[in-house]
């Protein structure tokens, strides 16, 4: 069964989300930046457009590459089986996992077909009880976002997978794009792993990585960040994302986290009595 922590460094997953912008050759850059800057995973978002939006919402004015509609917008960004058997085949040659986040249980049925690792709900899926119910059955190891939350609506939902034996991340995440350094609150980790006694992880959307690093300081044992190749090109989540210079250097700055965090002990290095007999003479 697939384990997330099998390995000593931070399980880091590259959300490429929607920001592939409906194009297959940008998927496939985002997919070569994950892999080039070590992560372990790239994920995706699924809708049924027509189930998770209403008619009269998909019929609403929206100006976008794609028409003038909302429905011509999600449309646009929305990948179907010929383009996920893409990514598939695509991230097996890579040596990278894919997933991706279903919005509605006839997305989680067509993800179902491939056999994915390891499942993901959405902050905006918390409080979907049925489809977080047809996750958990399952059995796979799912990562959970936590913004726009309370714990009420956590416990809910962890309720769901204890009940049903399925393992958990819950991630830490605030649902604003972006993130102000201020609204980060990254210290609500401990909170979450004090209240449920499960593996914690954080989700951010901030436009930098430093709130990350602190994360993995506090005991962040899985994150997920939005990636893009420009944080300028069209779309809702692109100035909320890294570009691959910045993905790259978060990765190593969280790698050198461990180290620098130590043991904790207090005792003087060798290099130090070295020092000391220099400065010290009394």
């Amino acid at each position: 069964m697939f384990n997330p922590y099998s390995k000593s460094t931070p399980f880091v997953i590259a959300e490429i989300g929607i920001n592939h912008n409906g194009d297959i050759d940008i998927t496939k850059q985002l997919i070569d930046a994950a892999v080039d800057a070590g992560c372990n995973a790239v994920k995706f978002q699924k809708r049924t457009i027509d189930v998770v939006y209403t008619q009269e919402y998909l019929e609403g004015l929206r100006e976008s590459p794609w028409g003038t509609t909302q429905r011509d917008q999600k449309g646009g960004l929305e990948f179907g089986k010929e383009e996920y058997d893409i990514i598939d085949n695509y991230c097996r040659e890579k040596d990278i996992l894919w997933s991706a986040s279903a919005w509605d249980k006839q997305s989680q049925e067509f993800l179902r077909q491939y056999d994915l690792p390891f499942n993901k709900v959405a902050s905006a899926m918390l409080t979907h009880l049925p489809l977080l119910e047809m996750i958990a059955t399952e059995g796979r190891h799912t990562f959970i976002s936590t913004g726009m939350s309370t714990y009420e609506d956590v416990d809910a939902a962890v309720e769901i997978f204890n009940k049903h034996d399925c393992p958990y991340t819950l991630f830490h995440c605030v649902s604003t794009y972006p993130c102000r350094d201020e609204d980060c609150n990254v210290s609500a980790l401990s909170h979450l792993a004090a209240r449920y006694r499960c593996p914690v992880g954080y989700s951010g959307h901030e436009a930098h990585s430093l709130p990350t690093v602190v994360a993995i300081a506090l005991g962040a044992q899985a994150i997920e960040r939005h990636i893009t190749l420009d944080k300028n090109m069209y779309g809702s989540d692109q100035s909320a994302s890294l570009e691959p210079d910045e993905l790259t250097e978060m990765i190593r700055d969280i790698k050198k986290v461990p180290a620098i965090m130590g043991s904790g002990a207090k005792v003087v290095l060798d290099a130090e009595k070295a020092v000391a007999a220099k400065l010290r003479y009394f």
